[in-house]
């Protein structure tokens, strides 16, 4: 199912009323010890009027104003190319180098300290603009290794993992198919990154029946999480 409601951005911003009081939390937070951290943000919508959009710009501004350095990583604004080539796939095992096609992102995927995604969920998955940056990107030397035939995590530079996303239909129908996006976040990208690193899977579920109340609502959850991040 897919969750192609389009939307006026504006109407799905964070209030403004409670402004003060975050900023008051945020001073509260970085004085207490809490530390800035580059974080690399994988959005991927194609609608720039989607409430998914308004989800990516909430994401970006409530983590910029909390102090963190955001590598916002647009896949379709970037035109990200998911599909894997032959010569990739023929050198999947190798060496990584400077050279590689997707030598950028995996440098900036390494750089980072924490990852956010932020994407629909399309007929139980995620869109083929994500999945394929997971394939490319996500590479024996960059995010795992093997060793005799055993897969080791490496991408202990992440420590802390969110996802923000939304479902056409309800979690009772994804729990039937498995939700496949959630365990994929909570199982094996947990395992990937930091051991004991944070992680946390906000969804909207039931988007084709979604009110502009139910929106706001999660749109302030996200606000409030990444306040917290």
């Amino acid at each position: 199912m897919r969750d192609d409601r389009l939307c006026r951005l504006r109407r799905h911003l964070p209030l403004k009323g409670g402004d003060l009081a975050q900023d008051k939390r945020r001073a509260s937070r970085r004085s207490s010890g809490h530390s800035p951290v580059k974080i690399l943000v994988l959005y991927a919508h194609p609608v720039e009027t989607s409430f998914n959009a308004g989800l990516h710009r909430t994401i970006v501004e409530r983590l910029s104003a909390a102090g963190h350095e955001i590598d916002d990583c647009d896949l379709y604004a970037e035109n990200f190319d998911p599909r894997m080539t032959r010569a990739e796939r023929l050198g999947y095992h190798a060496q990584r180098a400077p050279d590689d096609a997707v030598a950028g992102y995996t440098d900036r995927l390494r750089k980072a300290e924490a990852l956010v995604l932020s994407f629909p969920v399309w007929n139980y998955g995620y869109p083929a603009i994500l999945k394929g940056f997971f394939d490319r990107v996500f590479l024996p030397g960059v995010s795992f290794k093997l060793v005799d035939g055993r897969v080791q995590p490496t991408l202990h530079n992440i420590g802390k993992l969110a996802a923000v996303t939304t479902y056409g239909g309800s979690r009772f129908r994804a729990m039937l198919m498995g939700d496949p996006p959630r365990k994929i976040v909570k199982r094996m990208l947990r395992a990937t990154i930091k051991p004991g690193a944070p992680v946390s899977y906000l969804a909207h579920y039931s988007m084709n029946l979604s009110t502009d109340q139910t929106r706001k609502a999660f749109m302030r959850k996200v606000a409030a999480s990444m306040d917290a991040f």
